[in-house]
């Protein structure tokens, strides 16, 4: 049990240095590939961009659409 003891005492910079760097490992690999990690917001980004698109193009059919009921009542738009 001396010889272990001894061991420890010997290299306990190294161990500590190899548990530092185990330790900062796996918190990288939980930045890059956990629950909030940087995949999950890119993959977010790119939804948003995707929606941000979908509602100029709703925003542009509705105008259109609008515009036809004006015509169809034959009113005349309102100005601004």
């Amino acid at each position: 049990m001396g010889k272990t003891w001894q061991f420890l005492y010997i290299y306990r910079g190294v161990l500590l240095g190899f548990s530092l760097i185990v330790a900062f490992g796996m918190y990288i690999g939980s930045l890059l590939f956990g629950d909030s990690s940087i995949e999950v917001l890119l993959a977010l980004k790119r939804k948003q961009n995707d929606l941000q698109a979908s509602v100029q193009n709703l925003q542009y059919e509705n105008a259109k659409l609008q515009k036809q009921l004006f015509e169809l009542k034959e009113l005349e738009p309102p100005k601004r």
